[in-house]
């Protein structure tokens, strides 16, 4: 329990950042806990006003519900409705952890209207055959490359394809993160929000990490591939960056000559929803999508299910023995 029964907000924002870090978020995620947080609670402390109150001068206890309901108003008028749902989502985490700090006696933001936002739909790489194309381009050393390696290339290209991986989870690998007995292999994830999982990797899978493993050896000696260390490194044996590792996906689309089959905006989580779509294609439900994938809520892994069943129809469609019937059939 807290002793002082009026703390600022700024304080308490400070104080909240701080537990959170504690369940190793990446810095994008914290920073935008500190922006939400922030934006709103400056249009508390304005309250119309020109000049508003540092935010360690505004009392907790002044977050009544109707304050709040003020405030996000202002909020939303000029974001979009997936900004206003996140910046709702920090807040009412803020809320819950002040209640359970003692701090304040209940959460208001559920007198806060929120909007519903849809669940993005998936963007899997377009056309039929794109990924085995591209896995086939990436596994040949072009002459263009200065330092090719397309061990390390097709590595990561088959992590996101044939294991789903995120980039964070991706750049998160330990050389000691693919294990198992022959047979049962499989890569350790350290998935979002702290949440670990397994997913199973394949034969072919393994092979292809085995052999990126061994080239690592020869450019940077044993060492290099000790169990700690990260699992993807740049061509000068350091860990992989987060603007190296897109880069390398897009450098990958490119040698393929595939750039026009990425989806906008998509880069490398275009290769894990690929991975998803093909898994509901092939039946999979969206309970096993869902561990595989590692997602939060079962209604993320439903959009692969439903997007498959929609070109299931579109294929129906598109038969010309319907387009036949269409014109015997009475209407109804």
């Amino acid at each position: 329990m807290h002793d002082k029964p009026d703390e600022t907000v700024g304080a308490l924002i400070e104080e909240f950042l701080t537990a959170r870090a504690t369940r190793k978020p990446s810095p994008h995620t914290l920073a935008a806990y500190r922006r939400d947080l922030t934006a709103v609670a400056e249009l508390i402390a304005a309250d119309g006003d020109a000049t508003p109150l540092p935010l360690d001068r505004v009392a907790v206890s002044s977050l009544s519900p109707r304050v709040m309901r003020a405030a996000f108003a202002r909020f939303a008028a000029p974001r979009a409705a997936a900004s206003v749902h996140r910046a709702w989502s920090t807040w009412n985490s803020f809320f819950t952890f002040l209640v359970a700090e003692g701090v304040v006696p209940g959460n208001p933001m559920p007198a806060v209207g929120r909007p519903r936002t849809p669940l993005p739909r998936p963007k899997p790489l377009r056309g039929e055959d794109t990924p085995e194309e591209l896995l086939a381009a990436v596994a040949r050393a072009e002459g263009r490359q200065r330092d090719p390696w397309p061990e390390r290339d097709l590595a990561v290209l088959a992590l996101a394809l044939c294991a789903g991986l995120r980039l964070s989870e991706l750049l998160a690998l330990r050389v000691s993160s693919v294990a198992g007995r022959d047979g049962e292999r499989r890569v350790d994830v350290a998935g979002k929000g702290g949440r670990p999982r397994t997913v199973p990797i394949e034969d072919s899978v393994d092979r292809v990490l085995a052999g990126y493993l061994d080239s690592r050896r020869l450019r940077f000696g044993a060492r290099s591939v000790r169990p700690d260390a990260a699992f993807l490194v740049d061509r000068h044996g350091e860990a992989l960056r987060r603007g190296g590792l897109q880069y390398l996906v897009e450098s990958c689309y490119r040698r393929a000559g595939i750039g026009d089959r990425v989806p906008r905006g998509a880069r490398l989580h275009a290769l894990r929803h690929t991975f998803a779509t093909r898994l509901a294609e092939d039946g999979a439900s969206a309970a096993e999508i869902m561990r595989l994938l590692g997602h939060a809520s079962l209604a993320s892994s439903q959009t692969y299910i439903e997007v498959t069943a929609g070109q299931q129809r579109a294929a129906v469609a598109a038969n010309r023995t319907n387009r036949a019937l269409s014109g015997l059939a009475p209407r109804r």
